[in-house]
């Protein structure tokens, strides 16, 4: 490593991530992937050296493996999204070669973790979110190895792959300064540390696995209808048959008097919107209706385009929209459910996709909402006024997370939606947005960590694939195959059980946040009073 130029160490590690990152097999890849970055810090000679050849490698790594998000009618939002997420997760490595200059390797080290934790906790929870290549994300398809994200979220994941990264590097280190001494020797009595770093994880997982214990609670029986719509040239036309007409002739296909719910895909119903307060009157709703008297206890949960008018400017929201007659009014991104009574249930979303979705921060910068991208029928932001929370099933007496597409990816914000008492978990997707690339394959997997998380069954309703439904312990049952219409039946079970990570969240990045302020203080201003004090007591002895 040695002989790698700045430029071929930025090569090495963006192509190590991309070859780690799902759906790759290679998932092992990503214990050595920052390495040669760690090295980067040895390599350059200045700071902007570094920023250049850190940045290199982060923008790589984003373009390969997500390029697909520009998939879209405006390219140009994908490549906008890679450069700038890229360019917000070289700032961590900044950090750390900065409070490595100043304090040393080993506090260089603990800066880079708890840096890059706080990077990963921000970028949860700000509007110009892209969390995607969250480090634990990386684990999604290799579910055996982190069973134990029931207690730390993807948060473990990411500082299990940042840990073991530094021991292997400092491994390499001795390794590379001890050359008198017999490779052998330093493997013996080095190597362990590393190796315990990789094995004791994914060992104490597998022990969890093992000793799993089979639902005693009751199943509910699930139909989830894939329609296979193309989402650019026929969902938001009317030509054709029925929208509607083609849910419900799906469905009967496996729906019987058994069944206690039936799942539509996300804006399944009323693509040009449909006023909240007339929902009642809709021939759509009628419909459904008339065709769940058939199954007394079968609910439909559906995604939706909904509209909702405000009476006054004081209850409208920042997203508000202001008709030609003067009338505020917002659109949102729903799901329904909906049964034979006339309560129809009506969730929100609230995780935006940036750019699609939501325009960040145009409450403070309202021109940029005519930048949003017409994607649904409805232009600019969709509105953030809550819905209800959890849906509730009046019947069976359990409530049900709906989590619509992009939300799935956001472990701590389906962990609240659980510990309002949600049993189960509906995921209600797309995924035909960018074509076959790894978007909707990624994003299947990174449903399968919600699952360990909360330890809550899910079925996943995708308009174009992949729909399935996925255990408690991350296993898919009964995928459809991507852009076939399908209809799948199955049966979920519902739990009761709160896990540590749904009682606590993301605490490890909660902590890491509080280290990071500290750690910031202490650099850029306690050790600058130090330093001073130090140099005035110098000049003193000298006088």
């Amino acid at each position: 490593m040695r002989k790698y130029t700045p430029l071929g160490l930025a090569l090495l590690s963006s192509i190590l991530l991309w070859a780690a990152w799902p759906t790759s097999p290679l998932t092992f890849l990503i214990f050595i992937a920052f390495v040669p970055m760690l090295a980067l810090a040895d390599k350059a000679k200045s700071p902007l050296s570094y920023f250049g050849a850190a940045y290199l490698t982060l923008v790589l790594w984003n373009v390969f493996t997500t390029w697909w998000v520009g998939n879209t009618p405006i390219p140009v939002s994908g490549a906008l999204a890679n450069i700038a997420n890229a360019l917000l997760m070289v700032f961590p490595w900044m950090g750390y070669r900065s409070v490595r200059e100043k304090l040393g390797k080993k506090a260089g080290y603990f800066a880079l973790v708890v840096f890059w934790l706080t990077f990963e906790h921000v970028h949860l929870r700000w509007e110009l979110s892209w969390p995607w290549l969250t480090l634990g994300n990386v684990f999604a398809q290799q579910t055996w190895a982190v069973q134990w994200y029931e207690y730390t979220g993807v948060n473990g994941g990411s500082l299990w792959v940042l840990l073991t990264n530094i021991s292997i590097y400092e491994l390499w280190l001795k390794y590379r300064g001890r050359k008198e001494l017999p490779a052998s020797y330093i493997l013996l009595r080095e190597a362990w540390k590393p190796l315990l770093l990789i094995v004791l994880p994914a060992a104490i997982s597998y022990a969890m696995v093992a000793k799993a214990r089979t639902p005693t609670g009751k199943e509910r029986s699930v139909v989830i209808v894939q329609p296979n719509i193309d989402p650019y040239n026929e969902k938001f036309e009317t030509n054709g048959e029925d929208p509607t007409q083609r849910f419900l002739r799906l469905s009967a296909q496996q729906t019987n008097d058994k069944t206690d719910y039936i799942v539509w895909p996300e804006t399944a119903l009323f693509t040009g919107g449909a006023w909240e307060h007339e929902l009642n009157d809709r021939p759509e709703i009628q419909a459904i209706r008339v065709f769940l008297q058939k199954y007394p206890n079968a609910k439909v949960i559906t995604g939706a385009v909904t509209l909702k008018r405000y009476n006054s400017p004081e209850e409208a929201s920042y997203t508000a929209r202001k008709s030609k007659t003067g009338e505020l009014w917002d659109a949102f991104n729903s799901a329904l459910l909906i049964d034979t009574s006339f309560n129809i249930q009506v969730y929100h979303k609230y995780k935006m996709v940036p750019g699609v979705e939501i325009i960040p921060y145009s409450r403070y910068l309202k021109f940029m909402e005519n930048w949003a991208m017409d994607m649904g029928g409805i232009s600019g932001s969709y509105g953030r006024t809550p819905g209800v929370e959890v849906f509730e099933d009046h019947q069976t007496k359990e409530e049900i997370v709906p989590i619509i597409c992009y939300e799935s990816i956001y472990g701590e914000f389906v962990a609240r939606k659980v510990q309002l008492g949600a049993n189960m978990i509906i995921i209600t997707t797309n995924d035909g947005w960018w074509g076959e690339t790894q978007g909707y394959k990624q994003h299947l997997e990174y449903g399968r960590l919600r699952a360990i998380e909360t330890r809550r069954w899910i079925a996943r309703c995708a308009n174009t694939g992949v729909s399935c439904f996925i255990d408690d312990y991350g296993n898919i049952i009964a995928p459809t195959a991507y852009w076939k219409e399908a209809v799948i039946g199955g049966n979920v079970t519902p739990a009761d059980n709160l896990t540590f990570y749904v009682k606590y969240g993301d605490y490890i990045s909660k902590a890491a946040v509080i280290f990071s302020i500290l750690l910031l203080i202490y650099t850029s201003i306690i050790l600058r009073f130090i330093r001073r004090q130090n140099v005035e007591r110098i000049k003193q002895r000298k006088s």
